[in-house]
C-alpha cells in the first residue's frame, strides 16, 4: 500500500475519470441513437438513467477501489471471496474490449491520416462514404485474415501512444488526461459552431432536443439509453475499481462521482450539437444512424464533403473531427488496459509497470486479428457479445454481490466520508444498487436474449452460426470462467510458496 501509485491532484484523478468515461460512444453512439429515439425523448432518458443509478453504482465502484486499495479482483474478493470470480469476470471481459479498442482507435488515427483525400471529393458523397473501406480493404466478412499495408503505421501509433500514456502508471496518465480531456472538447466546440452557422441547423437542433413524447412508449428507446449509461461511464469494466484505489484517503468521492457523470452527459449533449447541426446543415439528418462505425466512418465523411464548395475547407474539419474522436479514444484505450493490469498485479503481487507492459504486449499481439481484412466483422460480433452480454451479466452479480451479500450502507459512508455540502442519500444509493440496477440490468438482459432468439432467430448480422459461436458464446464462457482458472493457479502457486495477501473490508 506504501509504494502503490496516487493521482498527484484531485483534478487530474476527475480528469482521468471523465476522460475514460467519455469515449468513442459519446462522440458517435449517443447521436445516433438519439436520431433513432426522436431526440429529446432519448435524451431525456439518458439523462433519467444516468441519476437514477448510472452515477450510483460509479460512485460504489470508486468507493470501494479506494477502500481496499487494489483493483476489482482483489476488492471483490475483500467483499466476499465468493465473488472474486465477478472481478475476474469483469478484468477478462475487459481484456477483450481493449484488444478491438485498440484497432477502432487505430482506425480513426488512420482516417486522420487520409483526411486529405477529401480535398477532392467535394460533392462526392459516394467517394467520401466508401474511403473508410477502400483504405483498410475490408472484405466485410469473417474470411480473410491479410493485413492491408494502410493499417501499419496506425496500428503502430495506436499502441505507441498507449504505452506512452501507461508507460509511469499515474504519473504519466495524469500529464496526458490535461490535454486529451480538453482537446475534444474544443474539437466538438468548433465543430458544433461551425454546424450552427450552417443552413438547417436549427433543424438539428429541434431533432436533438424536442421530444417525440410517442417515442417513450417503445421499449427498445429505454433499452438502448440504459444500455448507453452504463457503457458510456466505464461502469462494470474494472476501471473505476483501479482509478479508486489510487484515490488519498481525503478524496470527495459524492461530489466528484456527480461531477464526472454530469460532464459526461453535457459532453454527449456537445457531441449530439455538433453532429445534429452538421447533418442538418447538409440535409443528411435522415441517413443518421446507431451504429458508431456507420456514422464514423461512413455517413460523417458523407457529410464533410458536403459542408463547403472548398475542398481544402472540408478537409480542414474533416482532420478535427477525427482528431476529436484520436483525443476521446486513447483515455479510454489506456483507462481499459489499466484497469486490467491492476487487477492482476494486485492478485499475483506483480509490479505495477511491469505487469502493465506485460498486459499491453498481450493485447497488441491479440489485437492483430482484428486489424485484418476481416477484423471489422470480427470487431462487430465480439463487440456485440461483450457489451450485450458479458458487461452485463458482471453487472447483475456485482450489484448482487454488493447489494446482497454485504451491507451497501457501509460503501455509502465510505461515499460520504469527506464530503459536507453534498451528500449521496441513503435511499438513492441503496435502492439503485440493491434493487434498481439489477432488475434493470436483467430486464436489459432478457431483452438483448429474446431480441437475439425470438426477433432474429439467433443469428447476428447475418453472420454464419460458427462465426457467432466462436466470436460470441465461446469468449462469453471464457471469460465466466477466467475466475475459476484465476483461482487455480493462484492455488498451484500457493503450494509453492505464494502467500496470498488477504483483503478485506475494515470499518
Amino acid at each position: 500500500m506504501e509504494t502503490r501509485g496516487s493521482w498527484s491532484s484531485r483534478f487530474t484523478f476527475i480528469l482521468a475519470a471523465i476522460g475514460s468515461a467519455v469515449g468513442l460512444g459519446c462522440a458517435w453512439r449517443f447521436p445516433g441513437l438519439a436520431a433513432k429515439h426522436g431526440g429529446g425523448s432519448f435524451l431525456l432518458v439518458f439523462i433519467i438513467a444516468t441519476f437514477v443509478f448510472g452515477i450510483p453504482l460509479l460512485m460504489m465502484e470508486i468507493a470501494i477501489g479506494r477502500k481496499m486499495k487494489k483493483g476489482v479482483t482483489s476488492s471483490l474478493r475483500g467483499i466476499n471471496k465468493k465473488f472474486e470470480f465477478v472481478g475476474w469476470a469483469a478484468t477478462s471481459n475487459a481484456f477483450v474490449i481493449g484488444c478491438y479498442y485498440a484497432i477502432v482507435y487505430a482506425w480513426v488515427i488512420l482516417m486522420v491520416l487520409v483526411s486529405f483525400k477529401f480535398i477532392g471529393m467535394t460533392g462526392d458523397t459516394a467517394a467520401a462514404g466508401n474511403l473508410f473501406f477502400n483504405t483498410i480493404q475490408t472484405t466485410g466478412t469473417v474470411e480473410n485474415y491479410g493485413i492491408a499495408p494502410s493499417m501499419i503505421i496506425p496500428f503502430v501509433l495506436a499502441w505507441a501512444s498507449i504505452f506512452y500514456c501507461l508507460r509511469n502508471g499515474t504519473e504519466s496518465v495524469g500529464k496526458i488526461v490535461k490535454y486529451t480531456v480538453f482537446l475534444p472538447v474544443i474539437f466538438l466546440g468548433i465543430i458544433a459552431v461551425k454546424g450552427l452557422t450552417m443552413p438547417g441547423a436549427m433543424d438539428g437542433i429541434r431533432a436533438l432536443f424536442v421530444p417525440d413524447f410517442n417515442a417513450l412508449r417503445n421499449p427498445q428507446i429505454w433499452v438502448d439509453a440504459i444500455g448507453q449509461v452504463f457503457y458510456s461511464l466505464s461502469v462494470m469494466m474494472a476501471i473505476m475499481f483501479a482509478y479508486g484505489s489510487y484515490l488519498k484517503d481525503d478524496s470527495n468521492i459524492a461530489v466528484d462521482g456527480m461531477i464526472i457523470g454530469i460532464s459526461n452527459i453535457l459532453i454527449s449533449v456537445l457531441a449530439g450539437v455538433a453532429m445534429f447541426t452538421t447533418m442538418g446543415g447538409v440535409g443528411m439528418l435522415g441517413e443518421m444512424t446507431p451504429s458508431g462505425i456507420s456514422t464514423a466512418f461512413i455517413v460523417y465523411p458523407q457529410a464533410i464533403v458536403s459542408l463547403t464548395s472548398s475542398g481544402i475547407v472540408n478537409a480542414i474539419f474533416g482532420a478535427l473531427f477525427y482528431l476529436c474522436l484520436v483525443a476521446l479514444a486513447v483515455d479510454s484505450a489506456f483507462s481499459i488496459i489499466e484497469g486490467v493490469s491492476a487487477a492482476i498485479a494486485d492478485s499475483f503481487h506483480l509490479d505495477a509497470k511491469k505487469t502493465t507492459k506485460v498486459v499491453i504486449l498481450i493485447m497488441l499481439v491479440c489485437s492483430v486479428f482484428f486489424a485484418t481484412r476481416a477484423g471489422l466483422a470480427w470487431l462487430d460480433i465480439v463487440d456485440n457479445w461483450a457489451n450485450s452480454y458479458n458487461l452485463i451479466i458482471v453487472g447483475i452479480l456485482q450489484c448482487i454481490a454488493l447489494g446482497w451479500f454485504f451491507k451497501p450502507q457501509k460503501v455509502l459512508l465510505e461515499i460520504n466520508r469527506n464530503t459536507s455540502k453534498f451528500k449521496m442519500p441513503a435511499w438513492w444509493f441503496v435502492t439503485s444498487v440493491k434493487f434498481i440496477a439489477p432488475l434493470i440490468l436483467s430486464a436489459l438482459f432478457a431483452w438483448n436474449i429474446y431480441d437475439l432468439f425470438v426477433k432474429n432467430n439467433g443469428n447476428y448480422g447475418g453472420y454464419p452460426q460458427w462465426a457467432l459461436i466462436v466470436g460470441g458464446w465461446l469468449i462469453t464462457l471464457l471469460v465466466m470462467v477466467s475466475g475459476l482458472v484465476a483461482r487455480r493457479i493462484i492455488e498451484a502457486k500457493k503450494k509453492k510458496g505464494f502467500v496470498e495477501e488477504e483483503v478485506s473490508w475494515e470499518d
